[in-house]
């Protein structure tokens, strides 16, 4: 039995919740966020104020799913009320980041400079070596944040590269002269 899936979301003034043939949409200030669900699984009940849900089987995966189901559903409803962000950093001489016009250009390190899409629903804003991504949709928010520290990931033995801002990296000694 899942913990989370037990539970019941409780739905805030200003947000609507509507189930219509798997596909979950959710409604609130900052916007609307749609997302498929495969109800033959998870039976989703939704009333005036909660959301609660239960496994229609009582099988492995059923039970597997239903907390990530209800996880997903709180998400949404966070995220329609207010947006998710996630902060990186930027270390290193040379390096820097900006945003030209629906993509991304990291100056890095490498020989030329590398671009990457950002997602229309995605807000980035740029201050010196800090990077802000938000937006209503949490995956899509750390999917990107994802992409653009892959890119040069942070180093143990400068530190340079991008991270998240409350990411450490365990520093390295490096070699000793003789």
């Amino acid at each position: 039995m899942s913990r989370i899936g037990k539970k019941e979301i409780s739905i805030p003034q200003g947000v609507t919740v509507a189930l219509d043939k798997g596909v979950i949409t959710v409604k609130g200030p900052k916007g609307e966020i749609k997302k498929d669900f495969n109800v033959d699984l998870i039976k989703i009940n939704i009333e005036s104020d909660k959301v609660t849900s239960e496994p229609i089987r009582n099988d492995k995966f059923s039970n597997a799913i239903w907390g990530t189901y209800m996880s997903h559903i709180e998400n949404m409803i966070l995220g329609s009320e207010k947006a998710f962000e996630k902060k990186l950093i930027i270390e290193g001489v040379g390096f820097k980041w900006e945003v030209k016009g629906d993509k991304l250009q990291l100056n890095v390190g490498f020989s030329h400079p590398v671009f990457i899409d950002v997602p229309k629903d995605l807000s980035l804003t740029i201050e010196k070596g800090n990077l802000t991504i938000s937006g209503i949709d949490k995956e899509a928010v750390s999917r990107f944040a994802m992409q653009v520290r892959k890119v040069k990931k942070g180093e143990p033995y400068k530190g340079k590269g991008i991270r998240y801002v409350d990411e450490v990296i365990r520093r390295k000694q490096g070699k000793k002269s003789a």
